[in-house]
C-alpha cells in the first residue's frame, strides 16, 4: 500500500491516499514523495515534532493530552508485566519502527519480543528496522477511519501480530489479530495479551477510569 506522487498529483491526491488526513498533518518541505528517514530524525531533534514517514511523505503525528494520559497508563501497565518476566521492551508514543523500505510508523506504545529485539540490539539508530509484536494506537481526534485502517494493514503486513485501537471516546479498544480480524471491546469487558502476551489482563474499567472527567 504505497504512495503515488505522480507530478500531476495534487495535495488532495496524497491526503486521499493516506486516508482523508487533515492538509495541516502532511509537511510539504521537503516536497511531497521525496521525503526520507533523515528528515524524519531531523525534525525531531530540531523541532520536537514527530512525523512519520509514509513513502516520501511526512504526516505528522496527532495525540492531545488526556489521550498521552491513557497511553502512558496502558506503557506504565504493560512494561511492568514485561519487564517481570523479561519479555522483551515496550516503547512509548516516540519509538520509531521502519515497517519497510520507505514507511516508517510511530504507533502510541509497542512491544517487541526479546528475541526478535536481540537480532537488532546493536542498531543504535534513532528507527529500530522491524515491526513490533504488538502495536498500540490511541485514537485522537485528528485520525481518520481510513487513516487507522491503513496502519492496521501496514502493521499486519510488515510483521505484527497484535494490534489495538484505542478510543479514549467511546471507551472501546478494537483489537486486531490480522487486518481482517476485529473485536470491539468495551469497559465492561476484559483486555488481555492473547498469544502475543499471555497472562496480561487489564479491566478496560480500570484504564479509562483514568480519564473520567475529562469532558
Amino acid at each position: 500500500m504505497t504512495i503515488t506522487v505522480a507530478a500531476e498529483a495534487t495535495l488532495a491526491d496524497v491526503l486521499q491516499q493516506l486516508g482523508g488526513v487533515s492538509p495541516g498533518r502532511v509537511r510539504c518541505n521537503p516536497p511531497l514523495g521525496t521525503a526520507t528517514e533523515k528528515d524524519v530524525i531531523q525534525i525531531r531533534a530540531r523541532e520536537r515534532r514527530l512525523f512519520e514517514l509514509v513513502h516520501g511523505v511526512l504526516v505528522e503525528k496527532v495525540m492531545g493530552y488526556w489521550e498521552s494520559v491513557l497511553a502512558i497508563e496502558l506503557a506504565r501497565l504493560l512494561g511492568n508485566f514485561v519487564n517481570r518476566r523479561k519479555l522483551g521492551s515496550v516503547a512509548g508514543e516516540a519509538g520509531m519502527l521502519r515497517l519497510s523500505p520507505g514507511l516508517v510508523r510511530i504507533p502510541d506504545l509497542s512491544f517487541v519480543s526479546r528475541a526478535r529485539l536481540a537480532r537488532h540490539r546493536r542498531a543504535r539508530a534513532g528507527i529500530l528496522p522491524l515491526a513490533p509484536d504488538l502495536a498500540v494506537e490511541v485514537l485522537s481526534e485528528g485520525n481518520t477511519p481510513g487513516e487507522m485502517e491503513r496502519k492496521v494493514s501496514e502493521y499486519f503486513g510488515a510483521g505484527c501480530r497484535l494490534v489495538w485501537l484505542v478510543d479514549p471516546r467511546t471507551r472501546t479498544v478494537a483489537v486486531y489479530t490480522s487486518a481482517a480480524d476485529e473485536i470491539i471491546l468495551t469497559e465492561k469487558q476484559t483486555l488481555t495479551g492473547g498469544d502475543v502476551l499471555p497472562g496480561f489482563r487489564i479491566p478496560l474499567r480500570n484504564l479509562f477510569g483514568i480519564i473520567d472527567g475529562m469532558d
